[in-house]
């Protein structure tokens, strides 16, 4: 093993910045959250398939340059106000996500996560707290796919997938044959306003924490207390129907 023998002195960058090659003929603007381009690695405003890796520290112009002429500084972790429309004053600790170099969403769907709202600031404006490197989407690694109708049947291709739903909604459940695992039904829409219903065959129960599973029962999100962010994950494989694995939120089985 080869040893320091001498003081060496090294390039250290602060702990919250970054500095990335930006890719041929574009500009990236002080204040947009910077991607990295998954084929090549060069930095670029952010897209929805990027890598986000922090929020430029000031403009970077290679309108004229070629890849990694120049870099672009960012910051990789703190706290920035941005505006992310519908956001209320109920949605601290909700993840953010981006679709573009300035536009900020809460649907998973389409997106990349950014960080998490730390404080209401204003109808549409929030602080967001981000960190590059260390925070993750909560449903990072799954299928996310958004749901704006009032019905919807699911199957055995919807399993580990997360449904978005920003209306109120009646899931349907296969039976529990079909082997269904690992679904996440997640109530995308403001305090109070969408109730989300999932609804099993007549022959299967739903089951889980405080809940003693009834035939063709469903189990309902209530609106009055829905939040986004409430969310159920169930499981089908036991004989008597499916499983709640997690809850977050009011739900309630049908009277």
């Amino acid at each position: 093993m080869t040893t320091l023998a001498v003081d060496t002195a090294r390039d250290f960058e602060l702990g919250d910045l970054g500095e990335y090659p930006v890719i041929a003929s574009d500009i990236i603007y002080e204040g947009s959250p910077v991607g990295l381009v998954d084929a090549t690695g060069h930095a670029q405003p952010l897209t929805s398939s990027d890598k986000f890796v922090g929020f430029a520290q000031r403009q970077a112009d290679n309108s004229d340059g070629a890849a990694a002429d120049i870099n672009v500084k960012t910051i990789k972790s703190g706290s920035v106000k941005l505006c992310v429309p519908g956001a209320l004053i109920t949605d601290v600790g909700q993840p953010i996500f981006a679709t573009g170099d300035n536009v900020f969403v809460f649907t998973p769907v389409g997106s990349v996560f950014i960080g998490f709202v730390r404080r209401w600031v204003s109808s549409g404006y929030v602080i967001v707290e981000f960190n590059a490197e260390v925070l993750k989407s909560p449903w990072a690694g799954r299928v996310c796919e958004a749901l704006a109708a009032a019905t919807l049947t699911l199957d055995a291709q919807d399993t580990n997938k997360v449904i978005v739903c920003s209306v109120t909604t009646v899931i349907t459940l296969p039976v529990t044959a079909t082997a269904l695992k690992n679904v996440t039904l997640l109530c995308g829409g403001p305090f109070g306003t969408v109730e989300i219903s999932a609804s099993p065959h007549s022959d299967d129960k739903i089951m889980g924490p405080n809940l003693a599973g009834v035939n063709d029962k469903d189990l309902i999100n209530t609106a009055a207390t829905a939040r986004r962010g409430d969310f159920v994950t169930l499981n089908a494989g036991d004989t008597d129907g499916y499983t709640a694995a997690e809850l977050k939120g009011t739900w309630a089985a049908e009277a």
